[in-house]
């Protein structure tokens, strides 16, 4: 199959083209920014008006049955896992291999975390029976070299693609939560580097973002969120000498500390028409024990442009999971919390491109470029001045393949 969306504004990456054809030819892209006037096509699409953008990618997800499909209908074409239970990760990822109607998942597998560590507080029986898990299979933990060492072993047994470690002690909401030491965390950097693994921390605070990138970890999973302006530029100064990433999850923060504005994605017509009622119903639920600044979300907006003015890099990712933030729909919101923190359009459209396809590696997305893989976002508007265009999904390719043919464009068909 081979598809030729003409005269559309590019975003490709990195930089906007403001007028373009882009030939998809079978599941890559064959030409990008001036293909051939003339050529045999199976199918062409009137771009005029539009921008195609690579498929987005949510640099922090938690994937369960329908979440994939619910991510790629907007257009989000990869989710880069943070924790989850092997058997879950292992459905899931037969899924994303199998079948180019959900978005692809790359994985770090379970979190390490010391014995009673975040999130054990969160993965209680109950919880575990509400996503389909056997509830005696909880998280690995970690409490000396030895058991370190092998759970990173167990975890490329698993086919991990990167390693995430937990340093939280949930004080900085008022909880006492087992943590593991910075030694522990130094071997399991150690243990995941050797195996060829980017290891990312979760962290939540400035002080616990430290503690990991003394421990050498290459990213941290969240923005840091108990520091005002002036903590959040030294912060940030510190997190540039270490050449780490930080994946920013600010409709996360919102949702965790009761902030209502993620919910104008119901408002928004361009979203909440594409949203599953299992997602709209996660806006009526508050997921309790979870450790967050209560200022989270304006002190997070702070250290997103002290990163920003530092040189680090931020990636766009969400958190999302069953119960909030949603899927898709919360990575649009999150691009929108990106430009309000100080981001241009095209700097948070980067974001949640080209940007974590190079943090972590993935050479054949992320970008519009001829040979890579013909994941791609076709939005009306311009996102590049109203990040909010993203919202007005047009198509949705995935290795090449069309989503959800909008029948207003039967007469594109030819």
């Amino acid at each position: 199959m081979r598809t030729l969306i003409r005269n559309v504004r590019v975003f490709d990456g990195e930089r906007t083209v403001p007028a373009a054809d882009v030939l998809i030819d079978g599941d890559r892209i064959a030409e990008a920014g001036g293909g051939p006037a003339d050529v045999e096509v199976d199918v062409e699409v009137d771009g005029t008006g539009r921008t195609l953008l690579p498929g987005l990618i949510d640099a922090h997800a938690h994937a369960y049955d329908g979440d994939l499909a619910e991510a790629l209908r907007f257009g989000v074409t990869t989710e880069l896992e943070m924790n989850n239970l092997p058997p879950i990760t292992a459905a899931q990822r037969r899924l994303a291999a199998e079948r180019d109607d959900v978005a692809d998942l790359r994985s770090s597998g379970m979190i390490a975390t010391a014995p009673g560590g975040h999130p054990s507080q969160l993965m209680t029986p109950g919880l575990l029976r509400a996503l389909g898990s056997d509830v005696d299979a909880g998280l690995d933990t970690v409490a000396d070299a030895g058991q370190a060492r092998a759970f990173v072993e167990a975890r490329l047994a698993e086919g991990a693609d990167y390693l995430k470690i937990a340093v939280d002690d949930g004080s900085v909401s008022g909880m006492a939560l087992p943590v593991l030491s910075p030694e522990l965390a130094a071997v399991l950097v150690a243990a995941g580097h050797a195996a060829g693994l980017k290891v990312i921390a979760h962290t939540v605070t400035a002080r616990e973002a430290l503690i990991a990138l003394d421990a050498g970890v290459d990213g941290l999973a969240h923005l840091y969120s108990d520091v005002a302006e002036e903590g959040a530029e030294e912060t940030a100064a510190r997190i540039a000498a270490h050449d780490a990433f930080v994946v920013s999850t600010m409709v996360y923060i919102e949702a965790v500390t009761g902030d209502p504005g993620g919910a104008e994605l119901l408002r928004d017509p361009r979203t909440a028409g594409r949203m599953s009622e299992r997602s709209k119903a996660t806006f009526a639920r508050h997921v309790p024990g979870v450790p967050m600044h209560a200022k989270g979300v304006r002190n997070a907006s702070h250290a997103a442009a002290a990163l920003l003015r530092a040189g680090v890099p931020v990636l766009a990712g969400t958190d999302a999971t069953p119960f909030g933030p949603v899927h898709g729909a919360g990575l649009h919101r999150e691009l929108l919390l990106l430009t309000q923190a100080g981001l241009t359009p095209e700097q948070a459209l980067a974001a949640a491109t080209s940007v974590p396809a190079r943090c972590f590696g993935l050479a054949d997305r992320g970008r519009i470029a001829a040979g890579l893989r013909a994941d791609l976002l076709l939005v009306d508007g311009d996102p590049t001045t109203d990040i909010t265009a993203t919202r007005a999904v047009a198509g949705v390719w995935r290795r090449g393949v069309r989503q959800d043919q909008d029948p207003r464009e039967s007469q594109d068909m030819r």
